[in-house]
């Protein structure tokens, strides 16, 4: 068995399936792929133990009766070498004894054909949570002195030093923090900044978000439960505030919570402790809580969808976090960021040190400054990266920008030649229209020599033809 470290993969998560039934083996890679899993099949125990030396998986469907190797073997081999990678027990020979039997030897969870594929996904979904978050806290230290420090939270404008200003200063405390703002303006990074710089940054960082989980589920989840707590409980599992104890947990979207969990959470924060399901004793524990919102939670409580008395508990300490649209002059700076972030992953236009030599051209760049950015930082993220992809010189022009960015903006690139401007066309629409007829006067000039007409230009003649492209310039030949 490989002893490379569990890695998270880019899908929701690479799932290895062990299972002698061809019926079983399909069905299950069909509702795994079609909710965004990447599925690996293996028709014997053998087969199964060859795959997982060969690769790293997030989680292990493995049955327990087949021909060549019971279930059993096979699970009892895989953990004497892997003791992290999450194995689910499924079989037609459903029994208690079987089940504590597969838990006693490693097991994770058991599930009997046939199940119930929702709760078998939810499952699946909540244990590679989990574990990633696992492995993510045992490279806690590491991750978030590259990532998540204050040097590599990126920003200069006034707004953002005065944040970062206040996340300093609360760091080291132990009080309750509401982090607010529009979605993608990053309140988990700012979340994790405010852990990796204070006296837990030895312990776990949990993450919940709060929005994806049914009530029921949600609850089961932050508090556990007990072996029997419910017809499906063949085994007591913790919840996050227990794996959590002495660290931080972290809320996000806490405004989405349902009123059941309101009141416990405010337990939780009030008492410091808590009661898993099918439990009659409580648990007390030691956590920091974290919690970050897009909605108005005051507008909420006078709803009446959202306690007072957990509003003000969670609100001890507000850090408002800006949108994009209101520090533009923070733009450039997060395009150089993510430049070299994507321009490493993909191996690509980087120099000697590792940094991206990729640059937006003016026309490009000044796109980006007047964007009004609704999806805030994560949206300018994703047109970086898209950049990446697509440039092909180290000076990005504006027809690389998504379309709809541009749309957004009133720009269109392409024009038949002679066809006028609108009544209501753009700065740029006006600008590029005169770009257009001065290059085409000067190529006319030249005799349709671009060599010619670049050096009277003064400009490069890559960089004419770069904008001979973008404003679809149609080239004649010599003396045409």
């Amino acid at each position: 068995m490989t002893d490379t470290p569990f890695s998270p993969s880019e899908t929701k998560g690479d799932i290895l399936v062990v299972d002698d039934e061809v019926d079983i083996r399909e069905g299950l890679e069909l509702l795994l792929s079609s909710e965004g899993f990447k599925v690996t099949l293996a028709q014997n125990g053998t087969e199964g133990i060859e795959k997982m030396d060969a690769h790293l998986y997030d989680l292990v469907l493995l049955d327990l009766m087949m021909p060549d190797r019971s279930g059993m073997d096979v699970l009892a081999e895989i953990r004497t070498r892997d003791r992290e990678t999450p194995i689910f027990m499924i079989t037609a020979y459903g029994s208690v004894e079987a089940a504590v039997e597969a838990l006693k030897l490693g097991a994770n969870d058991y599930f009997s054909k046939p199940w119930d594929n929702e709760k078998l996904l939810i499952e699946i979904g909540r244990m590679i949570a989990l574990r990633r978050q696992e492995y993510e806290n045992t490279h806690l230290k590491r991750a978030l002195k590259e990532r998540y420090s204050f040097p590599n939270i990126i920003g200069k404008s006034e707004r953002m030093v005065r944040t970062l200003d206040l996340v300093a200063q609360v760091a080291s405390s132990r009080s309750t923090i509401l982090i607010t703002g529009e979605t993608g303006t990053g309140k988990e990074i700012i979340a994790k900044a405010i852990h990796a710089n204070s006296p837990r940054a030895d312990q776990l960082f949990v993450a919940v978000n709060s929005g994806q989980l049914p009530p029921d589920l949600l609850e089961s989840t932050l508090f556990g439960h007990t072996k029997g707590a419910f017809t499906s409980a063949v085994q007591s599992k913790k919840g996050y505030f227990e794996v959590a104890d002495k660290g931080t947990i972290f809320f996000d979207e806490i405004g989405t919570i349902g009123p059941e969990t309101q009141i416990k959470l405010l337990r939780v924060i009030q008492e410091k402790e808590f009661t898993p399901l099918g439990s009659t004793g409580p648990i007390k524990v030691d956590v920091r809580i974290l919690a970050a919102t897009n909605a108005d939670l005051h507008q909420l409580v006078k709803e009446g969808k959202f306690r007072e008395d957990l509003y003000y508990r969670l609100n001890v300490i507000n850090i408002a976090l800006p949108p994009l649209r209101d520090r533009k002059e923070d733009i450039p700076l997060l395009a150089d960021y993510f430049f070299t972030y994507y321009c490493r992953e993909n191996g690509k236009y980087l120099d000697a040190n590792g940094h991206s030599i990729l640059r937006f051209q003016p026309e490009a760049l000044q796109v980006l400054m007047e964007h009004s950015w609704p999806g805030n930082v994560r949206e300018l993220e994703n047109v970086v990266e898209r950049a990446v992809v697509l440039a092909t010189d180290t000076s990005v022009p504006i027809d690389v920008l998504p379309e709809a960015l541009l749309e957004a903006n009133g720009i269109r690139l392409q024009r038949s030649e002679g066809s006028p401007l609108a009544p209501d066309a753009t700065l740029f629409q006006i600008v590029n229209d005169y770009e257009r007829r001065v290059i085409i006067e000067r190529l006319e000039q030249a005799n349709w020599s671009q060599t010619e007409a670049a050096e009277g230009l003064h400009v490069p003649l890559s960089t004419l033809n770069q904008k001979i492209k973008r404003l679809d310039i149609k080239i004649r030949k010599k003396g045409e």
